[in-house]
């Protein structure tokens, strides 16, 4: 199966790239299926037709236009339907004071994925270094995982954990020891495991120059070790060159570390496949 389970359109504040637009790339590359993942930041962004939405570089920072959003994935579905196979979802950017906000657009949107993942702390992005400014690199490290295992502890409508190491991204510092971090992310992998969550694995670690994989092969070895086994794989894309881009790499690098199948939804249940590069 070919597929790729992150991708943001012009739905995503900080996207434009057109929802059909993406469609139709996706089958000219051979895609057999993808499914639509854009950005939802209760606590940082305004709903969508706000009058006061913060506006970065000359478009509003807003969350998804739900009832045209879904609106239009579903008529995508009945257009390219014997082409390829589109499923919904969205991108949950969770926060501890945000969960209530979460629950209920989880539940009036009937969806086949969601990706949980953690943007902010406090209201406090990672990229602007806002959450970072004026902590040690290890205190700002533990606080990310401490936030995440708080979110898995208690909110539970959600796929798989998206890029979950995903402060390495953003930190100026260099990467983190792993061993400093390992006891919380062991907890938070736990908790995924233990409530028949997965992980995705997502691709933009090599578009971001980083050193490893997102998250890391050591969190993936720790990740099958305790008995985890269901994996997404997406581009987290946001621009047509981004669109399944090093899906096939990240399978060989998966197959390495002794995993067999990577996963599909479809109303929130996940399907196995197994593991062949195109």
């Amino acid at each position: 199966m070919y597929s790729d389970y992150h991708l943001h359109t012009e739905f995503s504040d900080d996207s434009e790239y057109p929802m059909e637009s993406l469609v139709c790339d996706a089958i000219n590359m051979g895609l057999k299926e993808i499914c639509f993942t854009d950005h939802v930041d209760y606590g940082v962004k305004t709903e969508f037709g706000s009058h006061n939405a913060r506006i970065h570089k000359g478009k509003p920072v807003t969350n998804v236009d739900y009832p045209r959003y879904f609106k239009a994935i579903k008529a995508l579905q009945s257009k390219y339907h014997d082409q390829i196979t589109i499923r919904s979802g969205l991108e949950f950017g969770v926060q501890a004071h945000t969960q209530d906000a979460f629950l209920k657009l989880e539940q009036t949107y009937p969806m086949d994925f969601i990706i949980l993942s953690i943007h902010q702390v406090n209201d406090q992005e990672f990229w602007t270094q806002e959450f970072q400014d004026g902590k040690t690199q290890a205190e700002y490290n533990r606080a990310y995982y401490e936030a995440l295992l708080d979110v898995v502890k208690h909110y539970k409508a959600y796929s798989v954990l998206g890029h979950l190491d995903l402060i390495v991204r953003y930190d100026e510092q260099g990467t983190y020891p792993y061993d400093d971090v390992k006891d919380r992310i062991r907890e938070i992998l736990k908790v995924v495991i233990q409530d028949g969550k997965g992980i995705e694995v997502n691709t933009s670690y090599n578009r971001y120059g980083l050193s490893d994989m997102t998250p890391s092969r050591a969190i993936l070895k720790l990740y099958r070790e305790l008995g985890g086994e269901i994996i997404t794989i997406g581009s987290d894309t946001h621009k047509a060159e981004h669109l399944g881009a090093y899906i096939d790499e990240t399978k060989e690098e998966l197959l390495k570390l002794g995993f067999k199948y990577h996963h599909t939804f479809d109303k929130m249940k996940h399907i196995a496949h197994p593991i062949v590069i195109k």
